[in-house]
């Protein structure tokens, strides 16, 4: 262990030895070039005005991946814009990383929407849209009853996700009247199975490309889960496509 520690010290004695004495006295020998200013590029833009101003380019990658930054955006170089160094130095340009996290859908079923809302924003997804769902029991005002993507589904950062909220209404008396079934998730044929079997149409059909949700699944329905409607009353649906 004490060997282990010495070790540490004098590689730390080097790099300051290094960086404050022996770099600046290399540097004041002969010619330098002042690094130009090259975040907010491109990184193929930044490795011309480097080579141009005669340095070499070197791509690094950040530590945690951000979902709405490219991921050839130059975020920052190291040396500085402004500095003195000798002509034909390495500048480490460090862009976004490249992979997305992949984690689990958490379960949002029973939660409020802000707590929703709350949880998608810790994982830097998105809460793409929210509906309305009438619900008869107290214990589900107010709260999620639905969601596009179930719980559990492998999902990477920057997705978005439809929600249900439901809202308390009791059915109106002498009208009948069919509860709207929940069919997001599932397959296009399977929802338009449903609707039928529910003695309801399915309206218009509307397409969203994705390249994270699998194809042909259900993301938004209107009018939503559990709202009271006449019988043979379209529904729309919303289904993911691979098409851009």
């Amino acid at each position: 262990m004490k060997k282990a520690v010495l070790m540490v010290l004098a590689a730390t004695a080097l790099l300051v030895l290094f960086d404050r004495i022996l770099m600046p006295w290399y540097i004041s020998q002969g010619r330098t070039n002042m690094v130009p200013e090259v975040t907010g590029m491109s990184f193929e833009d930044a490795e011309r005005a480097l080579r141009k101003a005669g340095f070499e380019a070197k791509k690094s990658y950040n530590a945690k991946y951000l979902s709405r930054v490219d991921a050839n955006e130059v975020l920052s170089q190291m040396p500085l814009a402004g500095s003195e160094v000798k002509p034909g130095r390495t500048v480490y340009l460090m862009v976004n990383r490249q992979d997305r996290p992949t984690f689990q859908m958490p379960d949002l079923y029973g939660r409020p929407e802000f707590d929703a809302r709350q949880t998608l924003a810790r994982l830097d997804m998105m809460l793409d849209d929210v509906q309305i769902g009438t619900v008869t029991g107290a214990e589900e005002d107010g709260r999620i009853i639905s969601q596009s993507i179930p719980a559990g589904t492998l999902v990477k950062s920057g997705a978005s996700v439809s929600v249900i909220v439901g809202k308390l209404e009791v059915p109106p008396q002498g009208f009948r009247k069919i509860a709207v079934p929940d069919v997001l998730g599932m397959s296009l044929s399977d929802a338009q199975q449903i609707m039928g079997g529910n003695g309801l149409s399915t309206g218009k059909i509307t397409y969203e490309y994705s390249a994270i949700l699998v194809p042909n699944t259900v993301i938004s329905q209107k009018p939503g889960a559990n709202a009271y409607v006449s019988p043979g009353m379209p529904v729309d649906l919303t289904v993911v496509t691979t098409a851009e």
